[in-house]
């Protein structure tokens, strides 16, 4: 078993600094999911090898330790600048974003023949959970990209793709994705912007949209808005919602210039601040129709869904990076005597020695160790759906990943915040002022949890609309892949209490579908609880994953694998347990929610 990252280390770590968990990393992609023999069986990515892959994660770390992470902390302080209706991101940003678009990032994991680089979606999630852990107010501007380029290249024009997509391929031009209206925040039916045939193949937008990252700044010269507006004839709900292009900057070729598309200020907000989110304001704005008049959310939801696995990416390097500085902390803080003493002529034992400490610490460990597995799963899914050389093989992962997405933004978007609150814990009263960057963590992390569709709306799109719509058949395809796992491992690593939880879940999924025949809203109460559930089930197998990885032979590397199946029975023995609490709380919620509690 080979650690190719074992000596790198780009600055000292400090408890302020990010350096990205490059071995770990690795070793999810090689030992535990396998990639890249699994790259090898697809055509798209058969020239994709460890050397190729390991050097990307290389390049990935040095420049979010180098170059990006150095911009977090003062550009949380000084935050974007607006300005008579422009933006200014914080000092360092537009140097950052620069070295990224020449390190021909944004291109990572697009089509060659859009300018890509081809590279799979699992290293791009890589890079993203880099970036995100380095300065996640930056990232929003780079995140965007490939959401935008994902939706223009399946559903724009050949005259559009030729007009923008490579230039947001390669990041010249940035992106946007423009919803959220006042009156229209997750209910999409309800929105009034409204869109006019011009009579040359064009549209006049028109209306207002908040809460839009990156609707304006100085990063780049051109921003391509993908708005959502309803055309005049259109349906009522969202069967009437159509998307556009709408750029910032007109061609050349249609005379240049700026477009009718304003932003009217920025959001003073509790984190993310060098992440500008703006009120948008069209007037008569040009632009151009993306897929089918009427038909705006199905090009839209590429967008959305590629968005919803990069928050959860979010959420995973909230956690990381709060983890990372809490453990270095609480290896050089000296505090107290410990129960259990190694020296006895210490005045005082570091935080590890103690433990509630050491109890907090490991259950930051399972959160982040177990949740980059299931993330980089879900990314390898979508590789395999769009690469697989079989067909059944692509449709079993679309499946997979439609019940997968929801688990991963929410579960690992909740992880994120409370790990950093446990993170700042550690640090005591330190971990409460700027210095440590732990509270900005904790701050920047709890937006992850109500955009792109808040954590309670991923339950009920989980639950409700995928799951006891067909009976929970697609989501019993997903619980084999795990019980079939559990049975490998056997009596000696964990099988048992993973394949007993799977039949706990089958049996809570079937009690909830029947119900809800009777009573249309019990799963719409324990959707919340299901989920978590759900995410517990699937941290289990990724655990005993790891813990199956880690069983090898390697003397070399005897301390880090002994550390991943000890981490691997902390999460059976202390965390797993919290799955009785959920389905008790499932059961129990046959019963109806009081509403004169709500009101008396």
């Amino acid at each position: 078993m080979v650690f190719p990252f074992e000596s790198i280390s780009y600055q000292a770590p400090s408890m302020t600094s990010y350096v990205p968990p490059l071995r770990d990393m690795w070793f999810v992609i090689d030992q535990v999911l396998h990639l890249p023999r699994a790259w090898a069986r697809m055509p798209a990515f058969a020239d994709i090898d460890a050397d190729i892959a390991r050097q990307v994660l290389e390049e990935a770390g040095r420049f979010t330790t180098d170059i990006l992470a150095p911009t977090n902390s003062p550009g949380d302080l000084e935050g974007c600048h607006f300005t008579n209706g422009e933006v200014t991101t914080p000092q360092g940003y537009k140097e950052a974003y620069r070295a990224y678009v020449e390190g021909g990032w944004p291109a990572l994991a697009c089509d060659p023949e859009a300018g890509g680089q081809g590279l799979p979606n699992a290293l791009n999630a890589v890079l993203l959970e880099m970036t995100a852990a380095a300065n996640h107010a930056w990232s929003m501007y780079a995140g965007l990209l490939h959401g935008a380029y994902a939706c223009l290249h399946a559903f724009a024009s050949p005259e559009l793709k030729e007009r923008y997509l490579g230039k947001v391929v390669s990041g010249e031009w940035a992106g946007t994705m423009c919803l959220t209206e006042p009156q229209a925040g997750s209910d999409l039916g309800l929105l009034r912007s409204r869109a006019e045939p011009r009579g040359d193949g064009s549209y006049a937008i028109s209306g207002n949209k908040i809460f839009i990252s990156g609707g304006e700044h100085d990063l780049t010269d051109n921003i391509v808005h993908l708005v959502l507006a309803r055309l005049p004839d259109a349906p009522a709900g969202t069967r009437g919602i159509s998307l556009f292009l709408v750029p910032k900057l007109l061609p050349e070729e249609l005379g240049g210039g700026r477009n009718a598309a304003y932003c009217d200020g920025i959001e003073k907000k509790m984190g993310i601040k060098g992440s500008a989110t703006c009120a948008m304001r069209f007037e008569d704005a040009q632009g151009w129709l993306v897929g089918e008049a009427n038909r705006g959310l199905q090009a839209m939801f590429v967008m959305m869904n590629a968005a919803r696995i990069q928050v959860a990416l979010q959420g995973l390097a909230h956690a990381d990076a709060a983890h990372g500085r809490a453990l270095r902390y609480a290896l050089e803080r000296q505090q107290s005597r410990a129960p259990v003493r190694e020296q006895a002529e210490r005045p005082a034992d570091p935080l590890t020695a103690h433990p509630a400490m050491r109890r907090t610490l490991l259950d930051q460990r399972c959160v982040v160790e177990g949740g980059r597995v299931l993330a980089y799963w879900g990314a390898h899914l979508l590789d395999t759906a769009e690469g697989a050389p079989d067909a059944g093989d692509r449709e079993q992962a679309e499946n997979h990943l439609a019940l997968l997405t929801p688990i991963l933004k929410a579960y690992l978007t909740d992880a994120g915040f409370q790990v950093a609150s446990q993170a700042l814990q550690v640090f005591g009263g330190y971990g409460y002022v700027h210095e440590y960057e732990v509270e900005q963590t904790l701050r920047d992390s709890r937006i992850a949890l109500i955009y792109e569709g808040t954590n309670e709306i991923q339950a009920i799109d989980l639950l409700v609309r995928k799951i006891v719509s067909d009976g929970g058949r697609r989501f019993g395809a997903l619980l084999d892949v795990v019980a079939a796992d559990a049975r490998e491992a056997g009596a000696s690593a964990h099988g048992p209490a993973l394949a007993a939880l799977v039949d706990t879940v089958r049996g809570v999924t079937g009690e909830i579908c029947a119900s809800a025949a009777d009573d249309a809203e019990y799963p719409f109460r324990v959707a919340d609880d299901f989920l978590r559930l759900a995410a517990l089930t699937f941290m289990a197998h990724a655990w005993l994953r790891l813990d199956r990885a880690a069983s090898g032979e390697a003397r070399e590397a005897a301390d880090f694998l002994a550390a991943k199946r000890e981490a691997a029975g902390h999460f059976f023995r202390y965390n797993l347990p919290e799955a009785e609490l959920h389905v008790a709380r499932i059961r129990a919620g046959r019963e109806n929610l009081p509403a004169v509690a709500l009101i008396a």
